[in-house]
């Protein structure tokens, strides 16, 4: 069984006297630099101007700087923008104003144990990767709670990255709850398999590929939507809070007997296969490769993809029955917590 950090686990001392610079205040950047800050450590923002996450820094009370100023004044350094992003951040604004002494910390390994960001080996590198999304450990935070974490070390010549990361998990929130201890590898590599297979790409695949079933057999789409898509939410909600056993007492006898004896059908031999497969480009570096090439390419494919995904009829229909339901919107709009005065 993992080993789980918690509060006594960690000292927030370690911090005091050090600046951490936040590369990027997006969801996850927000998140986490509120609550360091809210802990009593110095941070500095680093995020472009002229968009809606710099006028949202500037409100939370941050005075935004360049990479290359943040990357110059911090000890340490997490980069929080998106994977296909930061290798050239790195190599041009952050990498010249690394020395030693200082730390680089990600929140995601996919740059570091892909090998497109190659820091000194003078530098500790680490990770401390909350479970959910900045904007729930923003408000767990709040309401004196935490999102678990997970902290992996890449290099450590300071001897104290482990401790460092366990630090900024218990500054975020996250020994609240509980941290777990990985690798760079495992965490990218679970991490990546997970969307493709499960949470995005076969979830999505699945519901679009149900109601085509339906709708192809003569039923109304908007049933079809209800059955294939709508109702996704109550069943993930059970198992996210009680696990597929939990979910299964949640259900009719029905409902649990055909999800025994179907599943399996569904998700069979050959799909098991396939998923073997999508492991093996994950680990290879097949994948990340195929995805920083997509990107220097400006994008097609995905374009192409994204575009074909908007115009399936689940969505057109989709839109037109949300509209039905005015709670998902109030859901969706609810005011993010006051800035910081």
């Amino acid at each position: 069984m993992a080993k789980i950090y918690y509060d006594q686990d960690a000292d927030l001392n370690l911090l005091k006297g050090k600046k951490v610079a936040i590369v990027g205040y997006g969801i996850q950047g927000r998140g986490q630099a509120l609550n360091l800050r809210d802990s009593g450590v110095d941070v500095i923002i680093s995020q472009r101007k002229g968009g809606k996450n710099y006028d949202l820094a500037v409100q939370d009370g941050f005075e935004p700087v360049e990479v290359e100023e943040a990357a110059r004044q911090a000890d340490i350094i997490q980069v929080l923008t998106q994977d296909h992003l930061q290798a050239e951040i790195y190599t041009k604004s952050i990498a010249p104003y690394l020395k030693e002494g200082k730390a680089l910390l990600f929140s995601h390994g996919f740059n570091i144990h892909f090998g497109y960001i190659k820091p000194p080996k003078n530098i500790d590198v680490y990770m401390v990767a909350p479970k959910g999304p900045g904007a729930l450990v923003r408000s767990q935070f709040l309401e004196g709670g935490g999102v678990p974490c997970i902290v992996a070390v890449h290099q450590n010549p300071s001897g104290k990255a482990l401790s460092l990361a366990l630090a900024h998990a218990k500054a975020i929130g996250g020994t609240r709850a509980g941290v777990i201890e990985t690798t760079f590898k495992e965490e990218t590599e679970t991490d990546l398999f997970g969307e493709q297979v499960v949470l995005c790409g076969g979830l999505s695949a699945l519901i679009q590929a149900g109601f085509e079933t339906l709708v192809e057999a003569g039923y109304q789409p908007e049933i079809a939507y209800f059955e294939c898509l709508h109702e996704v939410k109550l069943i993930t909600d059970a198992i996210f809070v009680s696990g597929i056993s939990g979910m299964h007492r949640r259900v009719s006898d029905t409902a649990e007997y055909g999800d025994y004896t179907r599943g399996p059908r569904i998700v069979n031999a050959e799909v098991r296969k396939e998923m073997k497969k999508i492991l093996a480009e994950v680990q290879s570096g097949a994948f990340a490769k195929e995805w920083i090439e997509e990107n220097k390419k400006g994008r097609p494919n995905y374009n192409k993809l994204r575009d074909q995904v908007d115009q399936h009829p689940v969505e057109k229909v989709g839109a037109k029955l949300r509209q039905m339901m005015g709670w998902i919107r109030q859901s969706l709009e609810k005011p993010e917590p006051a800035p910081h005065k």
